[in-house]
């Protein structure tokens, strides 16, 4: 008969490989950040799983310990279940079902392992790692104390395991990993969608969220004022016509050049300007008031871009090709709008945004940048231009005039207006959405 002794064993066994389970996959899935905040915050199981956090070394030992706990909880489970549920079911098999002893036998085990294998894989797997994963940060603190001790009583074995494995991979000529908890930044943008799917984000907040990721991405090219965009006063300008210049300009501050606007030399403040004037009764001369402006190339990141301004203490700076020619400027409210959307600042107003039109076709600024024209256009335009009209034009290989029309990767376009030789808008017919495939019958 079965008794209460060998049902308490196999539900102790289980207990222990759900614990090792849980154990495992919250340490996994339990945000460093996290932790550390609750280890400031003085908890003290926080304390003491951070540096294993923290360290590769040790986070590798700790899920070592873990995966060597499930195994042999799972053996033991299997062999113990066999060695006694089976001889306790196999004389029942005998009486009711009328088998031969060996079949008896060989049935039990069968029937044995069966379940207990299912009951492992549902109640010692599968259900502990769904709940760990939904709740990491408390079930790797509470497993924290008792998990010390599995480490320390499976030493030997995580040394010898960790180095034979080692080897082998070695062998295999393969890099060695670390449990480690670093994320790709396409991966994140994942997380950060499924957090949206998931509720804990406002579709404002992913998008932030996305243009912050993307930061690195863009570079001073992409988000200055072009050179012909950029209003700029003469360092050799009288003081009179200075204060005209600074009494007239929408600006706050204003790019200072030295014999051509290719050589931009520092900027001035209006607010400066203004405000000797009234202290002393007569304008200041333009290098009284002429302040530093540093120079960036035009591939540099954003991201490092906002650690130059910050470091300088600046909020703009002038673009240079690689041949030391001035590009624009690039300011720190262009940089801000990859973050916040587009916003006016000293420099330029807000861009023209893309328009739907009722014949069906969507006007483009020509300044457009070219990775926000896929959701206009139904195509993926993609070149080294960094603006629509770039695109267009590269496109075309010839400069074009008002009304011309063109194809560019499947969609047409047609020519508005222009802007010196450059494109100030054009014209665009969408492709239409791909078509779903078939349902199946």
């Amino acid at each position: 008969m079965l008794n209460l002794s060998t049902w308490m064993v196999v539900a102790t066994l289980l207990a222990l490989n759900i614990f090792y389970v849980v154990a495992e996959f919250a340490v996994v899935g339990v945000r460093r950040s996290r932790i550390r905040q609750l280890a400031q915050e003085g908890n003290p199981l926080a304390r003491g799983l951070l540096p294993t956090l923290e360290d590769p070394e040790r986070l590798d030992r700790y899920i070592a310990a873990s995966q060597i706990g499930i195994t042999l909880c799972s053996l033991g489970l299997g062999a113990f279940g066999q060695a006694t549920l089976t001889e306790d079911l196999a004389p029942l098999f005998v009486r009711w079902g009328g088998l031969q002893e060996l079949a008896a036998q060989s049935a039990a085990t069968a029937l044995v392992l069966t379940v207990l294998t299912a009951l492992q894989v549902l109640l010692g797997e599968l259900v502990p790692k769904a709940i760990a994963l939904q709740h990491p940060v408390p079930l790797a603190l509470y497993t924290y104390v008792p998990m010390r001790a599995s480490c320390w009583l499976f030493m030997p074995f995580i040394a010898v395991l960790n180095g034979s494995g080692n080897l082998v991979i070695r062998l295999l000529g393969l890099p060695r990993s670390r449990h480690q908890h670093i994320h790709s930044p396409e991966e994140l943008e994942l997380l950060i969608a499924e957090s949206r799917d998931g509720g804990l984000l406002e579709p404002e907040e992913q998008q932030r969220l996305h243009q912050a990721l993307r930061l690195g991405r863009r570079t001073a090219r992409q988000l200055m004022v072009p050179r012909r965009s950029v209003v700029a006063i003469d360092a050799q300008t009288s003081p009179e016509e200075l204060l005209r210049l600074v009494a007239q300009s929408p600006y706050t501050r204003l790019p200072v050049f030295q014999d051509s606007v290719e050589q931009i030399i520092g900027m001035v403040q209006t607010k400066e300007v203004a405000g000797l004037f009234v202290e002393r009764g007569q304008p200041p001369s333009v290098h009284e008031v002429l302040q530093p402006i540093p120079h960036v190339p035009a591939s540099l990141s954003a991201d490092r871009l906002l650690s130059v301004l910050r470091r300088e203490r600046v909020r703009q700076a002038v673009v240079v090709d690689e041949f030391g020619g001035m590009e624009g400027i690039v300011t720190l409210e262009d940089v801000l709008s990859e973050l916040v959307g587009e916003m006016a600042d000293e420099f330029k107003e807000l861009d023209p945004q893309p328009e739907r039109l009722a014949d069906g076709r969507v006007r483009l600024p020509g300044q457009l940048p070219l990775d926000k024209a896929e959701p206009w256009t139904g195509a993926a335009w993609l070149g080294e231009a960094d603006t629509v009209a770039g695109h267009v034009r590269a496109a075309a290989g010839r400069l074009l005039e008002v009304g011309e029309k063109l194809e560019v990767d499947g969609v047409q376009v047609e020519v508005e207006s222009l802007d010196g030789h450059t494109l100030g808008a054009v014209l665009v017919r969408p492709l239409p959405p791909p078509l779903p495939p078939p349902a199946e019958d």
